[in-house]
């Protein structure tokens, strides 16, 4: 699936958008985003930064949002089972951010492996009642670091 979204944006997209699209979507975010970055030619400057800006824009929708659509959707509906399924996993995952509040959300969004980032990250701030403005800043903060950690991987500078 995650290929199949990645082809359709090169092939919908110029690159920069595509990029900002890619790490925009929760599957994806600037995991997959600073990796197609690099891979369509962009230098990795570039890459971080369409990625960092496409994952940093739905963090104050989010943040906005998730506490209404926890309120709107029940589980009865379609979407209300996947919010539902989204809520236990990240509740699963945010000791840290319960524990650490701010420092917890960062390095919640830090953490460049499946199932953390800014999405994640978004939920477990309305979750566990961090105020929206310091939540955007933690995982603003988190998502910097995160797509630094990337973009050094995609360069070949860790492997």
């Amino acid at each position: 699936m995650v290929n199949e979204l990645i082809n359709f944006l090169k092939e919908t997209f110029s690159p920069a958008v595509g990029v900002v699209l890619a790490a925009a979507i929760p599957v994806t975010e600037l995991r997959a985003a600073i990796p197609l970055a690099v891979s369509l030619g962009m230098a990795p400057l570039t890459a971080f930064f369409w990625s960092v800006l496409g994952n940093i824009i739905p963090i104050p929708i989010l943040l906005w949002i998730l506490p209404k659509a926890m309120q709107w959707f029940t589980t009865d509906t379609w979407l209300g089972k996947r919010l539902d399924w989204w809520i236990a996993r990240t509740l699963k995952k945010g000791d840290q951010v319960e524990k650490y509040g701010a420092i917890g959300l960062l390095i919640f969004a830090a953490i460049p492996l499946p199932g953390t980032g800014a999405w994640s990250a978004s939920l477990a701030a309305v979750l566990f009642k961090v105020k929206p403005i310091v939540a955007l800043w933690s995982i603003s903060a988190g998502v910097l670091i995160a797509g630094v950690v990337i973009t050094l991987v995609s360069i070949g500078l860790f492997h």
